[in-house]
């Protein structure tokens, strides 16, 4: 049912950084009259939501508050072991959710915010 999504930040260079260094992706940044947005790869037809990155005065990045967006990903691993290196901090490691549904982990962006990983292995 999500749509669309949106990830606060607060400088849009450093935060376009970390995404590409931590998913080994190239958000595209585009202004629009002062509002900032690096948008995340996306296809038609395949699963997940698109979503940007934000640079604008009303949103607030926070590692306690607001939604928490899972992303998807073949061994939640991969990615945390990039997280450090890219500027961020793990908060929680490689945690088991249960055998049916897999594993999480959570960490802290560039900017502070709270985002999580899922994988099946």
């Amino acid at each position: 049912m999500v749509g669309w999504f949106e990830i606060p930040v607060t400088n849009m260079d450093r935060a376009k950084a970390f995404y590409d260094a931590v998913f080994q992706i190239d958000v595209q940044v585009q202004d629009f009259g002062g509002t900032l947005m690096g948008w995340f790869p996306w296809a038609e037809g395949k699963p997940g939501a698109n979503g940007s990155l934000i640079q604008q005065e009303s949103y607030k990045p926070s590692e306690t508050d607001g939604v928490l967006i899972y992303f998807a990903s073949s061994n939640v691993q991969n990615e945390l072991d990039r997280i450090e290196s890219a500027g961020g901090k793990i908060i929680r490691p490689k945690t088991q959710i249960s055998p049916d549904i897999g594993y999480m982990g959570v960490f802290s962006d560039s900017e502070g915010n709270r985002i999580a990983l899922h994988s099946r292995e």
